[in-house]
């Protein structure tokens, strides 16, 4: 089996410089992977939280499975990132010493199981931004002429 991309947190990329990737395992509850493999599930407004020896997501929501009512989880609740503890320290360190943030940037199956795709990240300026933006235009406007 391959890897099918559930959720993409599509802004990453243009709000911040990703510099270094990290493939994480989550923990989760039963209703909650139900849900994910039918796609409910939003990374834009999470964030991960380091200490020297856990890392947890936050603010991810995954919605209630509606067939588990009765047993359903919180749709904002922290979640665990499995790592290796070095891993961990590293990604700690780089938040502490450089002024880091860690994002979430997507999440995806991998052999029936969840996985998260978390970068060390460095936040643009605005003048980035409008590089970019100009970049992308600039690109498109070029392409066009080609196809004409």
């Amino acid at each position: 089996m391959g890897n099918k991309i559930v959720a993409k947190n599509r802004k990453a990329k243009f709000e911040y410089f990703l510099l270094e990737n990290y493939e994480a395992g989550i923990s989760l509850k039963g209703s909650e992977i139900k849900s994910i493999r039918a796609g409910q599930i939003s990374i834009a407004e999470a964030y991960v939280q380091i200490t020297e020896e856990e890392a947890w997501l936050i603010n991810a929501h995954i919605a209630p499975y509606d067939p588990a009512s009765r047993e359903n989880h919180d749709p904002l609740r922290k979640r665990r990132l499995l790592l290796h503890k070095n891993e961990i320290y590293e990604i700690w360190q780089a938040v502490r010493s450089k002024g880091l943030t860690v994002i979430p940037t997507e999440v995806y199956l991998s052999n029936g199981l969840a996985k998260l795709n978390i970068a060390l990240a460095k936040g643009k300026k605005l003048y980035d931004k409008r590089q970019e933006i100009a970049k992308r235009d600039y690109q498109r406007d070029l392409d066009r002429e080609g196809k004409r």
